[in-house]
């Protein structure tokens, strides 16, 4: 194997600072996006056949343990990722919005697949058209089902969100106002 071939491993990019020999100097806002965008612990609320694909998401073959994300948490109060998956009938509504109150701040949601995100092939009056209707929806991934490749990538954008994400928001008025018009205070 010649030294083209090797592949170094990526290495977490570091926050916006001052460094040196032996220091390292950024703000603490950047530093704690670091922290929380690298230890995503999720809460899979899967449903159907997306639920399937995140399954395999978790398999050795797509590892989304690379992502800091191994930890899945069947605990509402002992995660702070939400992953709606597949279909949610307008029954499970309060369920899912009572499971997204019960976790602490600060939490992030992700719709996977069309029937989280719109309702899917299924326009119907039993089935809720998109859970962005009861709680706050951060990442939308497409698909019916989507590949564990579009799950990834959708992980990677909350992580992104995550890591630029000021610690002053969640007291923002404009979070404020968003809580409001979810009747959530």
């Amino acid at each position: 194997m010649s030294d083209k071939q090797i592949i170094n491993p990526d290495i977490v990019e570091s926050p916006e600072g001052i460094s040196g020999q032996g220091f390292f100097a950024t703000s603490f806002e950047k530093a704690v996006g670091l922290a929380r965008k690298n230890s995503l612990w999720p809460l899979p609320f899967a449903t159907s056949c997306c639920g399937i694909e995140f399954m395999a998401t978790m398999g050795s073959h797509y590892d989304l343990a690379r992502f800091g994300s191994e930890r899945l948490s069947f605990s509402p109060r002992q995660s702070d990722l939400l992953m709606v998956m597949g279909t949610v009938a307008k029954k499970m509504g309060p369920v899912l919005r009572e499971v997204y109150i019960q976790m602490a701040e600060p939490k992030w949601v992700i719709a996977v697949g069309a029937c989280a995100s719109s309702g899917g092939i299924f326009d119907t009056y039993s089935v809720l058209q998109g859970i962005d209707r009861i709680i706050p929806v951060d990442v939308f991934v497409p698909g019916c089902p989507p590949r564990p490749e579009q799950i990834i990538n959708g992980i990677l954008k909350i992580q992104e969100l995550v890591g630029n994400e000021s610690l002053r928001r969640r007291n923002s008025k404009e979070y404020n106002e968003m809580m409001k018009h979810y009747q959530m205070e």
